[in-house]
């Protein structure tokens, strides 16, 4: 069986990881403990941050919202971004 050298084998997580890689570089405002992922939420899909690992940012970069909706619609990532300290929900913005 023919196999190009040059083509990547990629599946759907190392998809994902390349797309919040893309995100994070667009979004400069993020620290870099910040985790990001997506989940099913209902019938759609939304953008999650968690800041367990850097609790005394949430505020900060909460208050700058309006660039991560931005990106977030620039790649279409999700229809709402959900603010996380662990487990607890501290903030959800709609995307579009």
């Amino acid at each position: 069986m023919y196999k190009p050298s040059t083509t990547q084998d990629f599946c759907a997580q190392d998809l994902e990881l390349e797309i919040l890689g893309r995100f994070r570089s667009i979004v400069a405002i993020l620290p870099s403990d910040c985790k990001i992922f997506r989940e099913p939420w209902d019938s759609s899909t939304i953008l999650c941050f968690d800041f367990s690992l850097c609790p005394y940012q949430l505020e900060i970069v909460k208050e700058k919202a309006d660039i991560l909706i931005s990106a977030a619609q620039q790649l279409y990532l999700g229809k709402s971004i959900v603010f996380r300290y662990n487990n607890q929900l501290k903030a959800f913005r709609q995307v579009s």
